[in-house]
């Protein structure tokens, strides 16, 4: 049957062009751009555009030694009893010594524009949807494998970006109008909703734009739809002195940065049902989406009887229903937005930064294709694409090359490229290396957050030995994401009623820093998008991450921050904390 012919039975997306800032509605397609399609007839004469000669290009082929997809030991994708045994797995395959090379060649036989991988190409002027092999590769595995289920009628389309900062950029661009306190009335005033603890380089580059930030609260999953400080109390309560009720949500769902919470579905619907109500947009920010660990809850039941998120549950179910992605750990994931997007009011930054590296500065945004296009309009006079360095180079190592005349080398140990199933492959050995780390880390903190103090007590009864566990801090297994986010219980310090909270706070963090426990960790104060929020409980928090160090440093950090907080329990003189918090501001090191 023709699959073309048939009626897709889905809703539209809704219009969002109210939404769309003064420029944007201005903004029409490039002149030049729109030449290139005819760059593309075979046989033609350009003497049209002004593009420099792909033969006086200094660079004859792109070539790179690259791992094979199978280098690094997948983690299960349905939780295993006791979850401690990840960390008697090994890290790297049985092949992990042996790799492939990439090689792009400066032409290539290929004639087909979506399959032809080079350097003539790609490095040349190209289209702002992106680099076409790559473009027609990510769509397709977007589409397909990554958001099989999204619910509107014909599919979300993408474009390539220079990764998710920039991605956000060119949204919040084309979303939202800027804002002068000098030149605008109050009541024009746009907003962007955030978690209570976010992200901070989204909020520096929304607060310059004049949009007023504005937190909701959280809880161990992440933005709380109901409840005081929850989105629907945001959203109900809004005092229209404050500016216009706010259009958009930017939000990171999984392994949220820096709390590391993972919002199930059923939050995502109830989330979900009030930004239809109060027509609010989802800037959904998801670099960590591949990073789910089904050991998270039932290593949180083994510690204390509860498991992090009783809704969100890495690997406890097929996801992927009705329509399944083709691989069993895709479909384990606890879906994007897109999955429940009935209206088309969700747009989707992706980025290459953690599942290849950050230098490439390569990602794609996924949302309705009417929104896709103004964000296209943007890109041509912009960016105009990513790098083609970059971008060839990973559409090499993926797609390989189409022919045996081609000239290329993909990825593969025969010189084919990965394909789907080797990226998915890939993706599944990052997982597990990252999830042995997390349960490194976290088993070292539950173990030491206790100061356990022996002693007597005198009683009617007798001398009795007692033994005192004092809880020092406290944090919550992640399910997903590169963080563990540590709530410290300075009210339990010996010291907590003679100082300030916020300056023993900082006292820590310089005696984390200094011999013998040399350990460095982003205090909460850095992620609070307010003021008020950073003097309240920003002081109460640190941010660690077990993805950076090499893989011996994590059990050796995660000792030494447990030690470094035992000792800091031990400081009985006052002296000793203004001295060190001093010290350290005047040498401008505390970051406030």
């Amino acid at each position: 049957m023709d699959t073309s012919t048939i009626k897709d039975k889905r809703p539209a997306p809704i219009d969002l062009s109210h939404h769309y800032s003064r420029v944007t509605k201005n903004r029409v397609a490039s002149n030049i751009k729109q030449f290139y399609k005819y760059f593309l007839i075979p046989g033609i004469g350009n003497l049209a555009g002004g593009l420099p000669n792909h033969n006086y290009f200094p660079y004859d082929t792109l070539e790179a030694s690259v791992a094979l997809p199978n280098r690094f030991t997948p983690t299960p994708n349905k939780p295993i009893d006791p979850p401690t045994a990840l960390l008697s797995a090994a890290t790297l395959s049985d092949n992990a010594s042996s790799s492939s090379r990439v090689v792009v060649p400066k032409q290539s036989g290929t004639v087909d524009t979506l399959r032809k991988i080079d350097l003539a190409s790609a490095l040349q002027y190209g289209t702002a949807q992106g680099y076409p092999p790559l473009y027609s590769f990510l769509r397709q595995f977007t589409r397909e494998n990554l958001h099989p289920n999204v619910p509107y009628a014909g599919g979300p389309e993408i474009i390539l970006t220079c990764g998710s900062t920039d991605g956000f950029a060119k949204t919040i661009e084309a979303l939202s109008n800027t804002w002068s306190e000098e030149k605008e009335w109050l009541y024009e005033r746009e907003g962007m909703l955030v978690e209570e603890f976010a992200y901070m380089n989204a909020i520096q580059a929304a607060r310059p734009r004049g949009l007023n930030i504005v937190p909701v609260s959280i809880d161990a999953e992440g933005m709380k739809a109901g409840g005081k400080g929850g989105l629907e109390d945001v959203l109900e309560n809004w005092d229209t002195a404050e500016g216009k009720r706010p259009h958009l949500i930017y939000t990171v769902t999984i392994g949220q940065n820096p709390t590391s919470g993972t919002l199930g579905v059923q939050r995502r619907k109830d989330i979900y049902a009030l930004c239809c109500k109060y027509d609010v947009i989802i800037i959904e920010d998801d670099p960590y989406w591949y990073l789910q660990y089904p050991s998270a809850n039932p290593s949180s039941v083994a510690a204390r009887g509860t498991p992090t998120s009783s809704d969100a549950r890495p690997g406890e179910h097929s996801y992927n229903n009705p329509k399944s992605s083709g691989f069993p750990f895709l479909d384990s994931l606890v879906p994007s937005y897109l999955s429940v997007d009935t209206e088309g009011r969700v747009v989707r930054l992706d980025t290459f930064s953690k599942t290849v590296a950050p230098g490439c500065r390569l990602g794609w945004i996924t949302t309705q294709p009417e929104l896709c296009e103004r964000i296209l309009r943007i890109t041509e006079t912009s960016t105009q694409q990513p790098s083609g360095f970059v971008q060839s180079m990973i559409a090499e190592l993926i797609m390989g090359p189409q022919t045996k005349n081609d000239g290329g080398r993909g990825g593969s140990k025969d010189g084919s490229g990965w394909q789907v199933e080797g990226w998915v492959r890939w993706l599944e050995g990052l997982r597990g290396n990252y999830e042995r780390r997390m349960q490194t880390m976290c088993s070292m903190l539950e173990e030491g957050k206790h100061l356990v103090k022996s002693g007597r007590r005198q009683s009617l009864d007798g001398d009795w030995g007692v033994v005192d566990k004092v809880p020092m801090y406290d944090f919550v297994w992640p399910l997903g994401g590169m963080f563990v986010w540590v709530k410290v219980n300075l009210q339990t310090h010996p010291l907590y009623k003679k100082t300030t909270p916020a300056k023993l706070s900082l006292a820590l963090w310089v005696h984390l820093t200094e011999k013998p426990h040399l350990v460095l960790v982003s205090p909460g104060t850095i992620f609070s998008p307010t003021p008020e929020i950073a003097e309240t409980k920003g002081w109460q928090f640190y941010r660690l991450c077990f993805a950076a160090v090499d893989e011996p440093e994590v059990g050796k950090c995660s000792t030494r921050f447990v030690e470094g907080i035992k000792s800091f329990w031990g400081k009985k003189s006052l002296d000793d904390i203004e001295e060190s918090v001093k010290r350290w501001v005047e040498d401008g090191y505390i970051p406030m």
